[in-house]
């Protein structure tokens, strides 16, 4: 025991200066560190969504409502024709693509055909329950069945240009090579129906660049991405494509959905029940084409 009072003050004032040494200590070495950013998650989202700039990075998108960045050369557009590009819904989607109806209609889309196995059968159901919707076909599937490019159009339907043979990489190609591509398709598709409005485009994969989303804009068709994914190009039975398509829809929402490119025997069976489902509770109907 310290009985001098001296002494225990004197122990005292030692014992705050180290305390206080200490504490300056661990807050020098602390500025010493550099701060260590969170870690930002990677998304996996299937093959459907590549290639996507980080939210905000305006240098890599489309402009909201922009209009095409240049004049087609004569006879040569790929886009909506007569009467015009209609306006785009919200651009949100990847680079700028639209990703909704931009209203309160619920827009079914069909990718990859047509084919004769299915498409008719997709057709057929469509007009029982009196629903329009869009096309997006592959040129060369429009150049082998013509017949059922006409049947699209004669229902009414819109049509959509989704590339000449589904080339995921298209968006990675030099502006040239996107073009002809485009131009190609829509060149396949009005042999079979001339003087087709071809408002939209979809990138195959929804792998989305800046420089597709900019020659389709060229061509005056706006790039249309999706709300809606039931991954039914997985093929993975139309009970659970049609209940995912029945709970994920809301007012102004695009639904992917496809009628080529393997299996489609599921999503033709999915419609039976979709379609009675939505039509219930929203107006179904297609992607407006521009035609007046």
């Amino acid at each position: 025991m310290i009985r001098d009072p001296s002494a225990a003050r004197t122990i005292g004032l030692v014992a705050l200066v180290v305390v206080a040494l200490l504490g300056t200590a661990y807050v020098l070495g602390r500025s010493l560190v550099p701060d260590q950013p969170p870690s930002r998650a990677s998304v996996t989202t299937g093959p459907h969504y590549t290639d996507q700039p980080p939210a905000g990075d305006a240098s890599r998108r489309t402009p909201e409502g922009a209009a095409s960045t240049g004049p087609a050369e004569a006879g040569q557009d790929g886009g909506a024709s007569p009467g015009g590009t209609p306006s785009p819904g919200p651009t949100d989607g990847p680079f700028g693509a639209q990703t909704t109806s931009g209203t309160s209609l619920v827009a079914l889309t069909f990718d990859d055909g047509p084919d004769p196995r299915y498409t008719p059968q997709v057709l057929a159901l469509l007009r029982e329950h009196q629903v329009r919707a869009t096309f997006c076909v592959v040129g060369e599937n429009a150049q082998a069945h013509p017949d059922l490019i006409r049947a699209i159009a004669a229902d009414g339907h819109t049509l959509c240009n989704h590339s000449w043979n589904h080339d995921v990489t298209l968006g990675r190609r030099s502006p040239d090579a996107i073009r002809s591509d485009l131009l190609r398709t829509s060149a396949a598709i009005r042999a079979a129906v001339p003087d087709a409005p071809i408002a939209y485009y979809r990138q195959p994969g929804g792998a989305w660049t800046g420089q597709v989303v900019s020659v389709s804009n060229e061509l005056d068709m706006i790039p249309l991405h999706w709300t809606v994914d039931p991954a039914d190009w997985e093929v993975p039975g139309a009970s659970r494509i049609a209940a995912t398509v029945v709970a994920g829809v809301v007012p102004g929402s695009v639904v992917l959905l496809h009628d080529a490119g393997g299996d489609r025997q599921g999503t033709v069976d999915a419609l039976h029940r979709i379609l009675p489902a939505l039509t219930s509770r929203f107006e179904v109907e297609a992607l407006p084409n521009g035609a007046t």
